[in-house]
């Protein structure tokens, strides 16, 4: 007899996303775009393949129009990944300069 027990596989976080990512579509993504330190680890695995690669970090800088996401965020911290995509020169994207609508208005 074959029963199903409630049991989590893997967290969808932190080195967690890439083991659902690949269990999922079987491959390496070409492309992610992440917004917290929780997706670190799947930036890192889908950038790491071999030819050419998109990673990139949302940073929810706009506390007036949303939300914030950054060092001292109580949610969603953006420490590790902030550091690291701005040193390197890879492609982080700031809510305050880059989004001209965040929410469109309501009608």
């Amino acid at each position: 007899m074959v029963t199903m027990q409630p049991a989590l596989e893997f967290n969808a976080d932190k080195e967690g996303e890439p083991i659902g990512i690949a269990q999922t579509i079987c491959k390496r993504p070409i492309a992610a775009v992440g917004n917290s330190d929780g997706d670190f680890q799947m930036l890192q695995w889908t950038t790491d393949g071999s030819g050419k690669r998109l990673g990139m970090i949302v940073h929810h800088d706009d506390a007036a129009r949303e939300y914030v996401y950054d060092r001292d965020s109580p949610l969603g911290k953006l420490v590790d990944g902030l550091d690291q995509y701005k040193a390197k020169g890879k492609g982080l994207i700031g809510m305050t300069n880059d989004w001209k609508v965040v929410f469109p208005p309501a009608k």
